[in-house]
């Protein structure tokens, strides 16, 4: 029963809004706390998993090629963003560390902020991992600069949860201010994918055309609440994230000289390999 209530925890927050905010206006109080009780129900609801677990990982080619560093990845920890809202339990964030040199930290004291242009991962190609049809396709929200200082980064948890959080939920939106300008693709077999942050103006893609693996659907970019250029990538149950449940994926890819199908963690560099077709 309570992964079928985290379905709709976006839905109760959303209706204990209503509540709170316009039951004052005629003066009834059981209203109000009916609101604030839907709202916190809806906020306990975001760390329960929806949807049918314990679903075998899906393997499919890496949407991105060259030298990676995974970050907040499912091989870690799930849900590896903290939070199982917008069917993200399974959720892996790409950063390109082109040099291996240069490690990838992911908080700097100083510049408070760059240019998106400045970062290696912005400007790469992400691609289809699998044959599919878009469902969704946007790409108009700007690339903003980077937030990896850490007086940024707070910023970036302020206006985050304060601004497109609510900003969403306020134009049903599902979630569109927090992953920026987005890709989603039906992989089939009720398998959804996500691309997320994408720059602004290069998504390639629209809603109703079909790719095969390996297509260019856009570039990485630093749009929504990012802190800086990365690829979000996720699969979930449902087209609409306000209602879907994450899914477990697997890449080929190679680490340390070995080849590994599974999902790369530890902040590992790691390099796909796409000498395979991948299946949904």
């Amino acid at each position: 029963m309570h992964r079928t209530l985290a379905r709709f925890r976006t839905l109760f927050v959303l209706l204990g809004l209503a509540l709170a905010l316009t039951a004052p206006l005629h003066g009834v109080g059981l209203l109000t706390v009916a609101g604030f009780v839907l709202i916190l129900g809806g906020v306990v609801l975001v760390f329960v998993p929806g949807g049918v677990q314990g679903r075998e990982p899906v393997v499919l080619r890496c949407p991105v090629d060259g030298r990676w560093v995974p970050v907040n990845s499912p091989a870690d920890k799930v849900p590896s963003h903290g939070t199982h809202e917008l069917g993200q339990t399974y959720a892996i964030d790409l950063v390109h560390a082109p040099d291996p040199e240069r490690e990838w930290r992911p908080l700097r004291r100083w510049p408070l902020a760059s240019r998106p242009e400045t970062f290696p991962s912005f400007g790469r190609e992400v691609i289809a991992p699998a044959g599919g049809v878009v469902v969704q396709a946007s790409g108009r929200q700007r690339d903003h600069w980077s937030r990896n200082s850490w007086p940024a980064f707070i910023y970036l948890l302020v206006e985050g949860m304060l601004f497109r959080q609510v900003l969403s939920l306020l134009t049903l939106s599902a979630g569109r201010f927090i992953v920026g300008n987005s890709v989603v693709l039906d992989l089939g077999d009720g398998v959804y994918a996500v691309f997320a942050h994408l720059r602004h103006g290069s998504v390639r893609v629209r809603k109703g055309d079909r790719v095969q693996a390996g297509d260019v659907l856009g570039e990485v970019g630093n749009s929504g609440n990012s802190s800086e250029p990365h690829l979000h990538f996720h699969l979930m149950d449902r087209p609409r994230p306000l209602a879907a449940a994450g899914l477990p994926f697997a890449f080929r890819y190679e680490s340390d000289g070995e080849l590994q199908t599974g999902v790369p963690g530890g902040r590992a560099p790691f390099i796909p390999v796409t000498d395979e077709p991948a299946s949904a």
